[in-house]
């Protein structure tokens, strides 16, 4: 199997949406080759078409579900059989495992995807996972995936795991952008200087860990000068772990949710 150059987007919602347009602005894609069956028209990228029904003819390369998880049932009754044997099924349905999509289609190869936002700037992670596919099913999925960042193959057993952290990790990160912004209004700063302020801050922090060679706790511990006035807040982060214990019961609020997801898909 090579890598996939036409492709079904069965839903285009946000995330779906970003994966597509940068697959066509980095050139993995052409527009022409894409198909969106949606069920309103929507600003689709330049040479991309779509409509209410999937086109007639010859499968495509790959096919990738995009709808909501709660829609997977009435949208397997709606096209599992145009879509039979299609060569590469990707999902990016949180917490829908791969039993349960091939209780469902009937596809040569099922790979699941999940996908965070920063996707559609070439800078996002994307988890796949699959049991089944072998070694070309997997290289045309790693192929397909590449140009939106950073690719990572990761164990059924750790896939609910992976998405609590990389899916929904950049509604963490904009929460906490957020709240630095807020609690800089709360210390005197004007509140729009403050949000200027903690985005620019977070982006050059994380480009900065992005390409160092230390540790983000070894460069915590550059800017942070002993009795300084940064480790004096560094002290209220670390104070019995505070910060990692609220991370760490985040994330495994979200990681519960795609358990109880999976096990809803598995009962249909």
């Amino acid at each position: 199997m090579t890598a996939p150059k036409t492709l079904w987007l069965i839903g285009c919602g946000t995330m779906a949406g970003a994966m597509l347009r940068r697959w066509i602005a980095a050139g993995a894609v052409r527009g022409a080759d894409v198909f969106v069956l949606n069920r309103r028209e929507q600003d689709l990228p330049e040479g991309a078409t779509q409509g209410r029904a999937l086109p007639e003819g010859a499968l495509p390369d790959a096919v990738m579900l995009g709808v909501k998880p709660q829609q997977l049932d009435g949208i397997a009754g709606q096209v599992a059989t145009r879509i039979a044997g299609v060569p590469l099924l990707v999902s990016i349905l949180a917490g829908v495992e791969e039993a349960a999509l091939a209780a469902r289609f009937d596809a040569r190869a099922i790979v699941r995807a999940m996908p965070n936002l920063p996707v559609e700037i070439g800078k996002g992670v994307v988890a796949l996972q699959s049991d089944s596919a072998d070694a070309a099913a997997r290289a045309a999925a790693q192929t397909l995936m590449a140009p939106l960042g950073l690719v990572e193959w990761v164990d059924a057993d750790r896939f609910d795991a992976v998405t609590a952290l990389a899916g929904s990790g950049p509604a963490f990160v904009y929460r906490f952008i957020d709240a630095l912004a807020a609690a800089g209004a709360a210390i005197g700063i004007p509140a729009d200087q403050a949000l200027r302020l903690a985005r620019a801050t977070v982006e050059g922090g994380a480009l900065l860990a992005a390409g160092a060679g230390d540790s983000p706790a070894a460069l915590a511990n550059q800017v942070a000068s002993p009795g300084g006035s940064t480790r004096k807040g560094l002290d209220v982060l670390d104070d019995g772990d505070a910060l990692v214990r609220l991370l760490t019961e985040t994330l495994a609020a979200s990681a519960r949710h795609n358990i109880e997801m999976a096990a809803a898909a598995a009962r249909r």
